[in-house]
């Protein structure tokens, strides 16, 4: 199996989801994100730091008025990182798949 491309961080559902967001995003506003990603505020603010600590997305903060607000965009290295990880699970279903037919045509008909 190709378990190589699989990225440890992407693992987790949350992040993979955070990511494949922002992946159809150029930049996207920390609420929509955390809105869309059914995530508190504190738990949004975590997984980002991880995914910023590993260079998978950039932060951006600014103001709106007199209100703070934080934008996050998935940077060139995410997108890489997703599109492998992606091809990995995809491997690794087509892979199952295959070895499934190859049990079931060897199986002694009844």
């Amino acid at each position: 199996m190709a378990t190589a491309d699989l990225d440890p961080l992407l693992l987790d559902p949350t992040r993979l989801s955070i990511v494949a967001l922002l992946a159809g995003t150029e930049w996207a506003e920390f609420s929509w994100v955390r809105d869309s990603a059914g995530l508190s505020d504190s738990a949004l603010s975590k997984q980002i730091t991880n995914l910023a600590g590993r260079g998978y997305i950039e932060i951006k903060k600014g103001y709106v008025g007199k209100r703070p607000r934080t934008w996050l965009t998935l940077s060139a290295t995410g997108h890489q990182v997703l599109r492998a990880h992606v091809a990995a699970l995809r491997q690794i279903v087509e892979q199952s798949q295959q070895a499934g037919k190859a049990h079931h045509a060897s199986e002694p008909s009844v």
